[in-house]
């Protein structure tokens, strides 16, 4: 579920880039800044924590996207989201202008979580039977969640399929309570 906020922030950042024909940059230095959410926890806190006031998150956010080249609208963006105190927002940002972008593009959005790294081969196998689904090219953003242990969980739309081991470990653990 993604919150007004988030939707009206990357409705306006879709805006600036169609208008400055940057789209292709953007989904990159979007993708970084998710990248770098997820592989620290540090930058995790600064966003997500309310201990920081705007004016620290602004400063670290800045220092943060100039030491990873983030210029241009992703970097002003995620300095408006600070001042704003809207960064706990950003990673829902970041999904709903992925959904903005595809529908722009004519693709359906997925949102894939894998126990481990998916290789090119399997991503664009991946692509291809989603898009036997849809009906349609689908974009597809991938997170890698250990958790699971193994398998994919697929969420395109209001479908979700999960063939993790991890739920299907949970299914079997509580077929077995319920028998004993």
């Amino acid at each position: 579920m993604i919150s007004g906020v988030a939707e009206r922030y990357a409705r306006s950042l879709f805006d600036l880039a169609l208008e400055a024909k940057s789209l292709d940059a953007v989904d990159k230095d979007l993708a970084q800044v998710e990248s770098m959410l997820s592989g620290s926890a540090d930058m995790k806190r600064l966003i997500e924590s309310p201990v920081f006031s705007a004016d620290d998150q602004f400063r670290a956010i800045s220092a943060i996207a100039a030491k990873a080249g983030l210029k241009g609208l992703v970097g002003n963006f995620l300095k408006v989201a600070a001042k704003n105190r809207r960064l706990f927002a950003v990673p829902g940002m970041i999904k709903a202008y992925r959904q903005i972008a595809a529908a722009h593009r004519g693709e359906a959005s997925a949102e894939v979580t894998s126990a481990h790294e998916l290789g090119a081969a399997q991503v664009a196998e991946l692509k291809a039977t989603l898009k036997e689904v849809a009906g349609k090219d689908v974009a597809i953003a991938v997170t890698v969640d250990p958790s699971l242990l193994g398998g994919l969980v697929v969420k395109m739309g209001s479908r979700q399929i999960d063939t993790s081991l991890r739920t299907k470990l949970n299914s079997l653990k509580l077929a077995l309570k319920e028998v004993g």
